[in-house]
Protein backbone atom coordinates (compact mmCIF):
# COMPACT_ATOMS: atom_id res chain seq x y z
CA UNK A 1 0.00 0.00 0.00
CA UNK A 2 1.28 3.43 -0.94
CA UNK A 3 2.51 5.58 1.96
CA UNK A 4 2.89 9.25 2.84
CA UNK A 5 4.96 9.23 6.03
CA UNK A 6 5.98 12.24 8.11
CA UNK A 7 9.09 11.95 10.28
CA UNK A 8 9.32 14.91 12.63
CA UNK A 9 10.55 15.90 16.07
CA UNK A 10 13.22 18.15 17.58
CA UNK A 11 16.63 18.73 16.07
CA UNK A 12 19.36 16.10 16.52
CA UNK A 13 17.00 13.11 16.89
CA UNK A 14 18.24 11.43 13.72
CA UNK A 15 15.30 12.20 11.42
CA UNK A 16 17.53 12.39 8.34
CA UNK A 17 19.02 8.91 8.78
CA UNK A 18 15.68 7.29 9.61
CA UNK A 19 14.00 8.91 6.59
CA UNK A 20 16.85 7.75 4.36
CA UNK A 21 16.46 4.15 5.57
CA UNK A 22 12.69 4.30 5.08
CA UNK A 23 13.08 5.69 1.57
CA UNK A 24 15.53 2.89 0.77
CA UNK A 25 13.16 0.16 1.92
CA UNK A 26 10.02 1.70 0.41
CA UNK A 27 11.69 2.88 -2.80
CA UNK A 28 10.42 6.33 -1.87
CA UNK A 29 11.41 9.95 -2.22
CA UNK A 30 12.06 12.51 0.51
CA UNK A 31 10.34 15.88 0.83
CA UNK A 32 12.31 18.10 3.20
CA UNK A 33 10.31 19.95 5.84
CA UNK A 34 13.24 22.05 7.06
CA UNK A 35 13.23 25.79 6.46
CA UNK A 36 17.04 25.99 6.24
CA UNK A 37 17.86 22.99 4.04
CA UNK A 38 16.24 24.79 1.11
CA UNK A 39 19.33 27.01 0.83
CA UNK A 40 22.20 25.95 -1.43
CA UNK A 41 25.22 27.56 0.21
CA UNK A 42 25.24 26.32 3.83
CA UNK A 43 26.08 22.66 4.39
CA UNK A 44 27.66 22.44 7.81
CA UNK A 45 25.59 24.67 10.10
CA UNK A 46 22.34 23.34 8.62
CA UNK A 47 23.35 19.67 9.07
CA UNK A 48 22.54 18.98 5.44
CA UNK A 49 22.28 15.28 4.46
CA UNK A 50 25.53 13.85 3.06
CA UNK A 51 26.12 13.80 -0.69
CA UNK A 52 25.76 10.00 -0.79
CA UNK A 53 22.24 10.29 0.64
CA UNK A 54 21.24 13.11 -1.70
CA UNK A 55 22.56 11.17 -4.70
CA UNK A 56 20.94 7.85 -3.81
CA UNK A 57 17.49 9.10 -2.77
CA UNK A 58 15.63 11.87 -4.63
CA UNK A 59 15.22 14.83 -2.26
CA UNK A 60 12.89 17.76 -2.75
CA UNK A 61 13.36 21.24 -1.20
CA UNK A 62 17.04 20.72 -0.47
CA UNK A 63 19.59 22.99 -2.22
CA UNK A 64 16.88 24.86 -4.13
CA UNK A 65 17.55 28.58 -3.70
CA UNK A 66 20.33 30.94 -2.66
CA UNK A 67 20.50 32.43 0.83
CA UNK A 68 20.10 35.77 -0.96
CA UNK A 69 16.60 34.85 -2.14
CA UNK A 70 13.36 35.23 -0.20
CA UNK A 71 11.30 32.13 0.53
CA UNK A 72 8.56 32.02 3.12
CA UNK A 73 6.15 29.50 4.61
CA UNK A 74 3.42 30.33 2.08
CA UNK A 75 5.84 29.62 -0.80
CA UNK A 76 6.70 26.31 0.83
CA UNK A 77 3.04 25.42 1.42
CA UNK A 78 2.24 25.92 -2.27
CA UNK A 79 5.33 24.09 -3.55
CA UNK A 80 5.38 21.21 -1.07
CA UNK A 81 1.68 20.31 -1.23
CA UNK A 82 1.88 20.35 -5.02
CA UNK A 83 4.98 18.09 -5.02
CA UNK A 84 3.49 15.61 -2.51
CA UNK A 85 0.30 15.33 -4.58
CA UNK A 86 2.34 14.78 -7.77
CA UNK A 87 4.43 12.02 -6.20
CA UNK A 88 1.36 10.37 -4.69
CA UNK A 89 -0.47 10.42 -8.03
CA UNK A 90 2.55 8.68 -9.62
CA UNK A 91 2.35 5.91 -7.02
CA UNK A 92 5.58 6.95 -5.27
CA UNK A 93 5.99 6.55 -1.51
CA UNK A 94 6.71 9.91 0.13
CA UNK A 95 8.69 10.53 3.31
CA UNK A 96 8.31 14.09 4.60
CA UNK A 97 11.27 14.74 6.89
CA UNK A 98 11.97 17.74 9.09
CA UNK A 99 11.40 19.67 12.26
CA UNK A 100 10.12 23.04 11.04
CA UNK A 101 6.80 23.15 12.86
CA UNK A 102 5.27 25.93 10.81
CA UNK A 103 6.17 24.14 7.56
CA UNK A 104 4.64 20.92 8.87
CA UNK A 105 1.43 22.67 9.93
CA UNK A 106 1.22 24.40 6.53
CA UNK A 107 1.31 21.03 4.71
CA UNK A 108 -1.25 19.48 7.04
CA UNK A 109 -3.68 22.35 7.58
CA UNK A 110 -2.92 24.88 4.87
CA UNK A 111 -2.02 28.54 5.19
CA UNK A 112 -3.72 31.58 3.75
CA UNK A 113 -2.03 34.12 1.54
CA UNK A 114 -2.00 37.23 3.68
CA UNK A 115 -1.79 40.74 2.36
CA UNK A 116 1.73 41.85 1.60
CA UNK A 117 3.14 44.34 4.07
CA UNK A 118 1.86 47.86 3.48
CA UNK A 119 4.32 50.18 5.24
CA UNK A 120 2.17 53.28 4.75
CA UNK A 121 -0.94 51.59 6.16
CA UNK A 122 1.02 50.05 9.01
CA UNK A 123 2.48 53.44 9.90
CA UNK A 124 -1.03 54.93 9.97
CA UNK A 125 -2.23 52.13 12.29
CA UNK A 126 0.80 52.50 14.57
CA UNK A 127 0.20 56.27 14.80
CA UNK A 128 -3.45 55.58 15.64
CA UNK A 129 -2.25 53.21 18.38
CA UNK A 130 -0.07 55.95 19.91
CA UNK A 131 -2.80 58.57 19.64
CA UNK A 132 -5.92 56.61 20.66
CA UNK A 133 -4.48 53.66 22.58
CA UNK A 134 -4.63 49.89 22.29
CA UNK A 135 -8.25 49.58 23.43
CA UNK A 136 -9.47 51.79 20.61
CA UNK A 137 -7.60 49.72 18.03
CA UNK A 138 -8.92 46.50 19.55
CA UNK A 139 -12.51 47.79 19.41
CA UNK A 140 -11.96 48.57 15.73
CA UNK A 141 -10.88 44.95 15.15
CA UNK A 142 -13.92 43.67 17.09
CA UNK A 143 -16.16 45.58 14.70
CA UNK A 144 -14.61 44.40 11.42
CA UNK A 145 -13.39 40.92 12.42
CA UNK A 146 -14.96 39.67 15.68
CA UNK A 147 -13.73 36.09 15.13
CA UNK A 148 -10.08 37.15 15.09
CA UNK A 149 -10.64 39.55 18.00
CA UNK A 150 -11.92 36.64 20.14
CA UNK A 151 -8.54 34.93 19.78
CA UNK A 152 -6.51 38.05 20.68
CA UNK A 153 -6.33 40.58 23.47
CA UNK A 154 -5.93 44.36 23.33
CA UNK A 155 -2.36 43.87 24.61
CA UNK A 156 -1.38 41.87 21.52
CA UNK A 157 -0.98 45.05 19.49
CA UNK A 158 1.32 43.49 16.87
CA UNK A 159 -1.30 40.90 15.82
CA UNK A 160 -4.15 43.39 16.15
CA UNK A 161 -2.38 45.73 13.74
CA UNK A 162 -1.63 42.86 11.34
CA UNK A 163 -5.30 41.78 11.34
CA UNK A 164 -6.40 45.34 10.61
CA UNK A 165 -3.75 45.62 7.89
CA UNK A 166 -5.04 42.45 6.18
CA UNK A 167 -8.63 43.72 6.28
CA UNK A 168 -7.89 47.22 5.00
CA UNK A 169 -5.55 45.89 2.28
CA UNK A 170 -7.84 43.15 0.96
CA UNK A 171 -11.35 43.96 2.18
CA UNK A 172 -11.53 40.43 3.64
CA UNK A 173 -11.29 39.71 7.40
CA UNK A 174 -8.28 37.69 8.53
CA UNK A 175 -10.59 35.01 9.99
CA UNK A 176 -12.24 34.50 6.60
CA UNK A 177 -8.89 34.19 4.85
CA UNK A 178 -7.76 31.54 7.34
CA UNK A 179 -10.90 29.50 6.65
CA UNK A 180 -9.93 29.40 2.97
CA UNK A 181 -6.66 27.65 3.77
CA UNK A 182 -6.57 23.95 2.95
CA UNK A 183 -3.90 21.38 3.69
CA UNK A 184 -3.48 17.67 2.97
CA UNK A 185 -4.82 16.36 6.28
CA UNK A 186 -7.85 14.10 5.70
CA UNK A 187 -7.38 14.45 1.94
CA UNK A 188 -4.52 11.98 1.55
CA UNK A 189 -3.54 8.98 3.72
CA UNK A 190 -0.92 10.48 6.03
CA UNK A 191 0.92 8.95 8.98
CA UNK A 192 2.89 11.28 11.27
CA UNK A 193 5.65 9.92 13.50
CA UNK A 194 7.60 12.00 15.99
CA UNK A 195 11.02 10.95 17.27
CA UNK A 196 11.74 11.86 20.87
CA UNK A 197 14.28 11.04 23.56
CA UNK A 198 15.06 12.02 27.13
CA UNK A 199 16.09 15.64 27.35
CA UNK A 200 19.54 14.94 28.81
CA UNK A 201 20.39 12.62 25.91
CA UNK A 202 18.99 15.08 23.35
CA UNK A 203 21.09 17.91 24.77
CA UNK A 204 24.17 15.67 24.74
CA UNK A 205 23.57 14.93 21.05
CA UNK A 206 23.08 18.61 20.28
CA UNK A 207 26.36 19.50 22.02
CA UNK A 208 28.22 16.76 20.12
CA UNK A 209 26.76 17.90 16.82
CA UNK A 210 27.87 21.49 17.37
CA UNK A 211 31.39 20.24 18.13
CA UNK A 212 31.33 18.29 14.83
CA UNK A 213 30.16 21.39 12.97
CA UNK A 214 33.14 23.39 14.19
CA UNK A 215 35.57 20.60 13.29
CA UNK A 216 33.92 20.30 9.85
CA UNK A 217 34.35 23.93 8.79
CA UNK A 218 31.52 25.92 10.39
CA UNK A 219 33.77 28.97 10.88
CA UNK A 220 34.85 29.06 7.21
CA UNK A 221 31.27 28.51 6.05
CA UNK A 222 29.89 31.39 8.12
CA UNK A 223 32.71 33.63 6.91
CA UNK A 224 31.64 32.95 3.31
CA UNK A 225 27.94 33.43 4.15
CA UNK A 226 28.65 36.72 5.93
CA UNK A 227 29.91 38.24 2.68
CA UNK A 228 26.50 37.66 1.04
CA UNK A 229 23.36 39.76 1.20
CA UNK A 230 21.29 37.28 3.19
CA UNK A 231 17.49 37.20 3.02
CA UNK A 232 15.51 37.81 6.23
CA UNK A 233 14.75 34.10 6.64
CA UNK A 234 18.32 32.96 5.95
CA UNK A 235 19.59 35.31 8.68
CA UNK A 236 17.73 33.16 11.23
CA UNK A 237 20.12 30.22 10.81
CA UNK A 238 21.56 29.14 14.14
CA UNK A 239 25.31 29.56 13.94
CA UNK A 240 25.45 32.74 11.90
CA UNK A 241 25.08 35.25 14.72
CA UNK A 242 27.17 33.28 17.17
CA UNK A 243 30.16 32.87 14.86
CA UNK A 244 29.88 36.43 13.51
CA UNK A 245 30.28 37.66 17.11
CA UNK A 246 33.56 35.75 17.18
CA UNK A 247 34.68 37.40 13.92
CA UNK A 248 33.97 40.81 15.43
CA UNK A 249 36.14 39.99 18.44
CA UNK A 250 33.20 40.22 20.82
CA UNK A 251 33.51 36.64 22.09
CA UNK A 252 36.00 33.77 21.99
CA UNK A 253 35.62 30.75 19.75
CA UNK A 254 34.76 28.64 22.79
CA UNK A 255 32.03 31.09 23.78
CA UNK A 256 30.68 31.01 20.21
CA UNK A 257 30.44 27.22 20.50
CA UNK A 258 28.68 27.42 23.86
CA UNK A 259 26.23 30.04 22.56
CA UNK A 260 25.46 27.87 19.56
CA UNK A 261 24.86 24.84 21.77
CA UNK A 262 22.62 26.85 24.09
CA UNK A 263 20.61 28.39 21.24
CA UNK A 264 20.17 24.99 19.59
CA UNK A 265 18.96 23.50 22.87
CA UNK A 266 16.48 26.36 23.24
CA UNK A 267 15.33 25.76 19.67
CA UNK A 268 14.75 22.08 20.48
CA UNK A 269 12.64 23.12 23.50
CA UNK A 270 10.47 25.33 21.29
CA UNK A 271 10.09 22.52 18.75
CA UNK A 272 8.94 20.09 21.45
CA UNK A 273 6.41 22.59 22.80
CA UNK A 274 5.04 23.11 19.28
CA UNK A 275 4.82 19.40 18.39
CA UNK A 276 3.31 18.32 21.72
CA UNK A 277 0.25 20.44 20.93
CA UNK A 278 -0.42 18.40 17.77
CA UNK A 279 -2.26 15.25 18.82
CA UNK A 280 -1.97 13.75 15.32
CA UNK A 281 1.68 12.91 15.91
CA UNK A 282 2.42 9.34 17.02
CA UNK A 283 5.53 9.50 19.19
CA UNK A 284 8.32 6.93 19.18
CA UNK A 285 10.75 6.91 22.11
CA UNK A 286 14.16 6.34 20.57
CA UNK A 287 16.55 6.62 23.55
CA UNK A 288 17.99 3.11 23.16
CA UNK A 289 17.24 2.58 19.48
CA UNK A 290 19.62 2.75 16.51
CA UNK A 291 18.31 4.29 13.26
CA UNK A 292 17.74 0.81 11.72
CA UNK A 293 15.67 -0.20 14.73
CA UNK A 294 13.63 3.00 14.56
CA UNK A 295 12.97 2.31 10.89
CA UNK A 296 11.75 -1.19 11.75
CA UNK A 297 9.40 0.18 14.43
CA UNK A 298 7.87 2.53 11.86
CA UNK A 299 7.53 -0.21 9.23
CA UNK A 300 5.75 -2.39 11.77
CA UNK A 301 3.37 0.43 12.69
CA UNK A 302 2.61 1.07 9.02
CA UNK A 303 1.66 -2.56 8.47
CA UNK A 304 -0.69 -2.82 11.46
Amino acid sequence: MQQIIFITGPTATGKTEVSYLLAQQLNGQIVSCDSMLIYKEPKVITSKPGNHILKEIPHHFVDVISVKDSYNVFDYYQDATKKIKQLYQKGINVIVCGGSGLYLKAILDGIFEGASRDDSLRKTLEEKLKKLGKDSLFQELKTIDPDTAKKLSANDTKRVIRALEVYYSTGVPLSSKKKQAQGLWQKLPLKIFGLRMKRALLYERINERVERMFSSGAIQEVKALSSLDLSITAKKMIGLGEIEQFFKGQISIEQAKENMKKNTRNFAKRQLTWFRADKRIEWIDIDKLAPLEIKEVIIKKLSL
